[in-house]
């Protein structure tokens, strides 16, 4: 997958979280879920994108660490909407596995790019 296509699918993901959060109910709770994951489902895009434009390897690696933490506590508010009845689970399943999918891209990535040795100069 080149950068350009991990990017789009990360827009296509942010999308996606926006028509969830427009479909949560107008409860306490779900104003506060849509607020929350609102933020951790769309910044992985745009963090990225910074990280693509990283001034050193420990810079890209740092950036790409906040968008896979940010995933996982967009994963968790997947569970959440599953568990507390906000959504059926068959509308949400699709995003949870996109979110585990990209998790698991990016969890790979940080672990390679950040174990390999710094050139000397």
């Amino acid at each position: 997958m080149t950068p350009d296509e991990l990017l789009d699918r990360l827009v296509d993901f942010a999308a996606r979280i926006g028509k969830l959060v427009d479909a949560l109910p107008d409860t306490h709770l779900g104003r506060h879920v849509a607020g929350q994951i609102v933020r951790s489902g769309t910044s992985p895009a745009p963090n990225y994108a910074e990280a693509c434009a990283a001034e050193s390897r420990a810079d890209f690696v740092h950036k790409l660490k906040v968008v896979l933490k940010e995933l996982r506590e967009t994963n968790v508010w997947l569970l959440i909407i599953i568990r507390a009845d906000l959504l059926r689970e068959s509308r949400v399943a699709t995003l949870t596995n996109e979110c585990k999918q990209l998790s698991n891209i990016f969890g790979k990535i940080v672990t390679t790019k950040g174990l390999k040795p710094k050139r000397e100069n």
